[in-house]
């Protein structure tokens, strides 16, 4: 089988199609036939060695956390839920042997599949499971009641994108940032206010909720610079690793906790990821496609979204 990967760490240009053995569902297990893998922030690290997702000898190590596609075969011991010809999506985790998604076929336990949104194209399901678990996980460790503030930072993302979209399907009110050019989009998703993103942010949040939020999402990893933006004893959720010692102090002078989305916590959480698919079955999420590329272009995805100022998920089509 044809997969996207690398031999070694470095720019853009260690990525390269690569050919290997087409694995097969075992025990509990479906085999997908990837159509689409998004490419996302996490690949870039990964590419770079910037994560715990190591090379393994002469072996290619594939990025990839999440695709969607059909399933072409079922392990034995399986629930009969899913079953060949039946187009879903997925989350994989590159640490597992096998690797990551960017490849025509991956093999997964059964509890981490789940169908793709009826009525969605493989390409915007592929855009889902990634950005939207992380984004879940992240309010789910909130713990706001209905009617909660939230800040969302980076609001014009893939992860703050969602962000917006989860909190307002659970009931709180939501400011949010943005760049001037990306104001209609994040009113479009759902935010009730869009402040003006970049240096006073918190300040501008304030004239909106004079008694500071009861909690943000960090998607745009201002960390301190955030922090003003929250009431005394609010909840702060960050999206990249835990607050290093400066922000943690920062945040204790005003009783504001600190949670860490972890989206990985989520691997086999078959309910979340379910939950996910009804919501933009039901028009609640927005599923967002940035730009296609064929395998061979995959490290031209990845320049355009280390580049900066891409809305929406790019896609490696297989």
């Amino acid at each position: 089988m044809r997969a996207v990967g690398l031999l070694r760490y470095g720019g853009p240009e260690v990525l390269r199609v690569v050919d290997l053995p087409t694995p097969h569902a075992g025990p509990g297990e479906v085999r997908i036939r990837v159509r689409v893998a998004a490419v996302n922030p996490a690949d870039t690290l990964i590419r770079a060695g910037m994560t715990p997702v190591r090379l393994r000898g002469d072996d290619p190590l594939l990025p990839g956390q999440d695709i969607a596609g059909t399933i072409d075969e079922v392990g034995s011991g399986t629930s009969g839920v899913l079953a060949p010809g039946d187009p879903v999506m997925a989350m994989v985790n590159p640490t597992r042997a096998a690797g990551g998604g960017y490849a025509e076929w991956v093999v997964l336990p059964e509890a981490w599949v789940v169908p793709a949104p009826a009525g969605a194209s493989p390409a915007e399901a592929a855009t889902l499971p990634l950005n939207g678990l992380t984004a879940l996980h992240a309010l789910d460790q909130l713990r706001l009641p209905p009617g909660s503030t939230l800040a969302v930072t980076g609001a014009a993302g893939a992860v703050g994108g969602y962000a917006v979209q989860l909190a307002k399907a659970a009931g709180h009110r939501v400011l949010a940032d943005a760049a001037p050019g990306d104001v209609e989009l994040v009113a479009a998703l759902g935010a009730d206010v869009t402040v003006t993103r970049g240096p006073g942010v918190a300040n501008r949040f304030r004239e909106h909720a004079p008694d500071g939020v009861d909690a943000a999402v960090d998607a745009a990893l201002l960390g301190g610079a955030l922090l003003p933006a929250v009431r005394e004893g609010g909840v702060v959720a960050l999206l990249r690793g835990g607050p290093d010692p400066v922000l943690r102090a920062q945040a204790d002078l005003r009783r504001i906790a600190m949670v860490s989305a972890y989206v990985h916590e989520y691997d086999g959480r078959r309910d979340k990821l379910d939950l996910l698919r009804r919501l933009a079955e039901e028009g609640a999420l927005t599923l967002r496609v940035a730009g296609r590329f064929p395998p061979q272009e995959a490290a031209r995805a990845h320049q355009l979204l280390e580049a900066g100022g891409v809305r929406g998920r790019l896609v490696i089509e297989f």
